[in-house]
């Protein structure tokens, strides 16, 4: 598919992902909406994302697929709806080569941030329609810190392009250089869905390592699942990431040799 994305600037929005759901319906693929800043940023596991006005790059990417009841020539080939967590994938990895072009080693941390180290560099939410059994839409929403250099204290662990390159980036030029990243990935999603995934496994945060981990899986699904700092009083277990089960959930081996997998909410990480 000879396809570009062709974006639109808001000078400020509530949310980008907001914005796309709202005019979902009349979107076409590819289209991006960047803002300059969000009153209402959203993340993962219903948590905000907070940036500075002008200073990052906010922005949501809309994605339309071929189903089994149609699509035009201008969608994107088809997905099975079990394989949904591939365009999560597509995006983490195109996130993680165009930081890696900027000279910034980044890594996945399970299963939409990215990581600088050990700092939050940018954070995503995707959220998909389905049709039948195939993905219908895809909303792909990035929050990547890229020129501030001074955060909150809620925010323990981000770091931002400028922090570790001390350069200053045009923001649109930037998000066109992770554009024409993330359209070549969308041809990843025609793989076999085992040679994806060992691709993200290559990227991912700690992958290998042995650490610390807290079990949420008890917890009540609607609260966070935010990373847990060193020195924090909450008991937590030793465990050493494997990998990914097809369908995208963690897999851990813990002390006893044993591998348990686990669901978006239900594990988090104890940041060194």
């Amino acid at each position: 598919m000879d396809k570009k994305f062709v974006t639109k600037w808001y000078k400020t929005t509530d949310s980008t992902n907001n914005e796309m759901l709202r005019q979902a319906e009349s979107l076409d693929n590819m289209t991006v909406f960047a803002a300059e800043y969000q009153t209402a940023g959203r993340g993962q596991r219903g948590n905000s994302w907070k940036a500075d006005a002008g200073k990052n790059l906010t922005f949501s990417v809309f994605l339309r697929f071929a189903t089994e009841a149609g699509g035009d020539g201008d969608c994107c080939p088809p997905i099975d709806a079990a394989r949904q967590f591939g365009i999560s994938e597509i995006a983490a990895i195109a996130q993680c080569r165009f930081l890696g072009r900027h000279g910034i080693s980044a890594r996945i941390k399970w299963p939409n941030d990215i990581y600088a180290g050990d700092g939050k560099i940018s954070g995503m939410l995707v959220e998909n329609t389905l049709s039948g059994h195939s993905v219908r839409t895809s909303v792909i929403g990035i929050g990547l810190n890229v020129n501030q250099t001074e955060f909150p204290a809620s925010l323990p662990n981000p770091v931002s392009m400028t922090l570790l390159t001390g350069r200053h980036y045009s923001l649109p030029s930037l998000l066109e250089d992770f554009l024409s990243e993330l359209a070549a990935c969308l041809d990843l999603l025609r793989t076999p869905a085992a040679d994806l995934n060992d691709l993200y496994e290559k990227y991912m945060y700690r992958l290998g390592i042995p650490s610390r981990f807290i079990d949420l899986s008890s917890r009540p699904a609607w609260l966070p699942a935010d990373p847990v700092f060193a020195g924090e009083d909450i008991p937590s277990f030793s465990g050493i990431i494997r990998g990914i089960t097809p369908e995208g959930r963690l897999l851990l081996e813990l002390h006893d040799g044993s591998v348990r997998s686990f669901a978006f909410k239900e594990i988090a990480y104890v940041i060194p």
